[in-house]
């Protein structure tokens, strides 16, 4: 398996409450001629987790960072109008999202997680990742 040493949490940048699906976002990505999904995983408005990219494979989501990092996308991330970034996770995303990197914890204990705006001057993902998730930053500190 290759070196993985970040995940790296992203919105869709799509309104509130609309329910794009992760067959839609592949088919952004594919149409502007990438080979696959950029992502290796994204959590739809219900919390389905759905797989994109497998693991082993290098990803398309953050310059200079995809050979060594996985890449998690999560459907929202602006407002209804799109007039500005939002926290627009669902419960139901919020949970997976938690379950998720729990679990990539197990696979890739050594990885830290951040959020896409810490390697990029954007909003994305539209919350504050390492408040969010400073308890499982306490998990990987406590096993590396």
């Amino acid at each position: 398996m290759r070196k993985i040493n970040k995940i790296i949490i992203h919105c869709s940048a799509t309104p509130e409450c609309r329910d794009v699906k992760a067959s839609t976002v592949k088919k952004w990505h594919t149409d502007k001629g990438w080979t696959d999904i950029g992502y290796h995983f994204v959590v739809e408005l219900d919390g389905t987790i759905v797989e994109g990219r497998p693991i082993k494979k290098v990803g398309a989501h953050t310059y200079g960072y995809n050979s060594s990092s996985i890449g998690i996308c999560y459907i929202g991330g602006m407002t209804s109008d799109m007039s500005e970034p939002l926290d627009t996770r669902t419960e139901a995303q919020k949970e997976s999202l938690n379950v998720l990197l729990m679990y990539l914890h197990l696979v890739v204990p050594e990885a830290s997680i951040h959020g896409h705006n810490e390697f990029k001057n954007k909003a994305c993902p539209s919350f504050n990742v390492q408040e969010e998730y400073k308890h499982l930053k306490k998990m990987h500190d406590t096993n590396n």
